[in-house]
């Protein structure tokens, strides 16, 4: 079986709505096609590139090489984990993970995208509550990293429910070639205990956790 030599894909991590695991060929295919149905508003770019603004087919491709390369280029020191998100038995969007020398740092950062009809459902929140499970009772994370535009008002609110705190600001190019601002976000391994409210189970990591550098 593949997860006898990826034990990456046996992982799952259970909240009370939802499943997060790593993407298969078919759950691609549904995310590629729930992105087609809309993310964002259109007057509205929350991403640093603005791939949801691609015409297809070159959308979806790209969508496509991204997700596959997030596979071949993964190594413990270096890694980025995409999990689907199911919501009674459909994929509703994506919660990602990813670290740099985490043996070391212990410090994660995360992503996330949810299709518009299953927004505004606290469906965001239950999904990086599942991811921080992972992270820090899974992983042993001391940090947990976030960034949103500061007027992206549903990730802020996602992230300050679960206990982050302003971390600063970055620059990075807006979309149009100027420099816009990203407000940063930390979550304490403390922050996280005292925010735990929504119960997660992650199953499968014994198998992979050397992959993770953890």
């Amino acid at each position: 079986m593949l997860t006898d030599h990826w034990p990456v894909f046996g992982l799952r991590v259970t909240t009370p709505r939802l499943e997060l695991r790593p993407a298969t060929q078919d759950d691609l295919v549904a995310l590629v096609e729930l992105a087609e149905l809309g993310i964002h508003a259109p007057d509205y770019m929350p991403f640093s590139k603005p791939w949801t603004r691609e015409e297809q087919p070159a959308k979806a491709r790209n969508a496509l090489k991204y997700y596959w390369s997030t596979w071949a280029n993964w190594a413990p020191e270096d890694w980025y984990l995409l999990l689907a998100v199911v919501h009674e038995g459909r994929v509703i969007g994506v919660q990602d993970g990813a670290a740099k020398d985490f043996a070391h740092r212990r410090e994660v950062m995360s992503g996330s995208w949810l299709g518009l009809a299953h927004q505004g459902q606290g469906l965001g929140t239950e999904m990086r509550a599942g991811w921080l499970e992972l992270a820090f009772a899974g992983l042993g994370a001391r940090w947990a990293v976030s960034a949103a535009l500061p007027d992206n008002a549903p990730s802020l609110g996602v992230s300050r429910r679960l206990g982050y705190a302003d971390d600063g600001l970055e620059i990075e190019a807006g979309e149009d070639g100027g420099p816009r601002e990203v407000t940063r976000l930390r979550l304490t391994r403390e922050a996280w205990h005292q925010h735990r409210t929504i119960e997660a189970k992650v199953e499968g990591l014994d198998a992979c956790r050397d992959m993770f550098g953890a």
